[in-house]
């Protein structure tokens, strides 16, 4: 069974929103090896709506020698949406029809390396509370963003993780893998 995992940025204060407004400054050479690492795993992505339409608008119009978007365009995209609708125009992207859950649950059952959810916070959300997401990692910048939006609630229930993987980087990251711990 292939794992479903999540990498977000996130500030001090926990702001997982819009990181690029205030996570370059931090970014080093031991947190790009790391990304480098986590997208070699990577054979499938899953994306939220706005992720999508984002990422669809930027990286296919990227310089070629960009590591990322010599990754993001021609990997399988599946894009969670209940708006949009018709033929996506990234290349490699297919719109998920019918149940969330019953996709990402067979998506996970084929052959291949890792999947990875690499935008939308609603479906980090989703798929983290439906115990479909396998790890989740939150790369933790030393700044505090004062505004945007959290991972998570006050309102959410109480949820147990067990740490799978941890790293501190030169420049202060805190990268922290977690998966959800069986009661």
């Amino acid at each position: 069974m292939r794992k479903l995992t999540a990498g977000l940025f996130m500030s001090l204060d926990g702001v997982v929103e819009s990181p690029n407004l205030w996570q370059f400054d931090s970014f080093d050479e031991e947190l790009g090896r790391e990304m480098t690492a986590m997208i070699n795993r990577v054979d499938a992505v899953l994306l939220g709506r706005v992720g999508y339409q984002q990422w669809a608008d930027y990286w296919p119009n990227a310089e070629n020698d960009d590591p990322f978007g010599a990754f993001i365009n021609p990997v399988p995209k599946f894009v969670a949406s209940r708006t949009l609708t018709g033929d996506l125009t990234w290349q490699n992207s297919t719109l998920i029809t019918g149940d969330l859950n019953e996709f990402v649950t067979d998506l996970k059952n084929t052959e291949g390396g890792e999947i990875s959810l690499v935008g939308g916070i609603s479906l980090v959300r989703h798929l983290f509370f439906a115990g479909l997401l396998d790890s989740l990692t939150v790369m933790t910048h030393p700044v505090i963003a004062g505004e945007g939006r959290h991972l998570f609630e006050p309102t959410d229930p109480l949820t147990r993780l067990t740490l799978q993987k941890s790293l501190m980087t030169s420049k202060g990251n805190a990268l922290l893998t977690y998966g959800l711990r069986a009661e």
